[in-house]
């Protein structure tokens, strides 16, 4: 067992993206990230110390749960499931070709509810006074994530060619490089009008550039940068819950949810592969059913 004091500093192949990932995209917690990180370089301890790259077989991925096996087995199911993310995540970008974790069975945890933002949140938010390209910019980015549910990383690969305003869609190519079109209304289109003809200019300062949101040195914006301008706007409004990009998203599918939206229609504009993976947002309208009641009927 590796001790917290002794451990490695060293993280497996595509580890720092990964984590990156976890912080940018999923928004989780410091100490979240931390845990995800300490199982990482147990592992990579484990790949340096056999000379194994990422694609391990089967038997290989077991023997290196066979060296958990001093450890709790509520931290051994804590192993397979940063692992199982981890594998996930080099399977969408085609770093690996298989997940040696997928027959390894992993205990059934509760599932943790998404976080959502609440209508008057998001009207918070989104109440942006625009003055000039930056605003404006900003302004169309959260109108945009909130109207179509995109992930920050389909953002930030948005082309000017993928906005149709005639026909009131978003073009966008998601995971497993699957391109979906997403309807969007006119509060998205007035915004991503507004900073495409009358302020979008003025950031290109190194001449056209065919991404649509663009910083202030005239390239494509980051994942980071959308991260930090959410989470500085959220502070300067006085927004207490924590968040992340990925929570526009989820607040977008259960905002659609609880007005009455089918829930494969929402499946289709969330690119999900599969139901179940959607049904989440079923709970998050129940969870919030339930508090409605307690808040609202006399007898709650």
């Amino acid at each position: 067992m590796v001790n917290r004091m002794e451990r490695t500093k060293i993280l497996p192949p595509y580890g720092e993206a990964f984590i990156e990932y976890l912080y940018i995209d999923k928004g989780y917690t410091e100490n979240t990230r931390n845990s995800y990180t300490f199982e990482l370089e147990k592992f990579a301890l484990f790949l340096n110390k056999n000379h194994f790259n990422l694609n391990l077989s089967l038997k290989n991925m077991e023997a290196y749960i066979s060296t958990l096996q001093e450890e709790s087995a509520r931290s051994i199911s804590h192993n397979i499931s940063c692992l199982r993310s981890f594998y996930k995540f080099l399977l969408i970008h085609h770093y690996v070709k298989e997940n040696p974790l997928e027959e390894i069975p992993i205990p059934k945890q509760p599932k943790k509810l998404p976080k959502v933002l609440s209508i008057e949140e998001i009207d918070l938010l989104l109440d942006i006074s625009v003055n000039d390209a930056f605003s404006a910019r900003n302004k169309a980015i959260l109108e945009l994530m909130y109207a179509s549910g995109l992930r920050v990383s389909e953002i930030v690969n948005l082309k000017v060619g993928d906005i149709d305003f005639e026909m009131s869609i978003v073009r966008t190519i998601g995971k497993g490089n699957k391109e979906r079109i997403v309807p969007i209304g006119d509060y998205a289109l007035n915004a991503l009008h507004i900073y495409l003809y009358h302020y979008r200019s003025q950031l290109l300062i190194k001449g056209w550039n065919e991404y649509l949101f663009i910083n202030n040195h005239g390239t494509g914006l980051t994942r980071q940068a959308i991260f930090k301008m959410i989470q500085s706007l959220a502070k300067e409004k006085g927004i207490d819950t924590s968040f992340s990009p990925h929570t526009l998203r989820h607040s977008f599918a259960s905002h659609l949810l609880q007005n009455g939206a089918n829930l494969r229609d929402i499946q289709e504009m969330l690119g999900h592969s599969s139901l179940s993976t959607t049904q989440i947002y079923t709970h998050v309208s129940n969870e919030k059913l339930k508090d409605d009641y307690k808040k609202f009927h006399p007898h709650g």
